[in-house]
């Protein structure tokens, strides 16, 4: 369990948007778990189609937060 930040910061851009290409080992989002702040990184290059979840939502293991087209 963890809670899910678009942006790095309370007044900062968010890391991602709709419609953009990420590049491979490019942040996505942060996942807070146990005070401890993890980036996460796209796996591969892609297009980001949905956001699947609000900014500071909680978040459980498995759970979707990106839908993706690999590119």
């Amino acid at each position: 369990m963890g809670t899910f930040y678009r942006a790095p910061a309370p007044d900062a851009a968010p890391y991602v948007e709709v419609g953009q290409i990420v590049e491979k080992g490019q942040v996505l989002c942060i996942v807070e778990a146990m005070k401890l702040m993890n980036e996460i990184e796209a796996e591969f290059r892609c297009k980001i189609i949905k956001i699947c979840k609000e900014n500071a939502q909680p978040v459980e293991f498995g759970e979707c937060l990106f839908t993706v087209e690999p590119l």
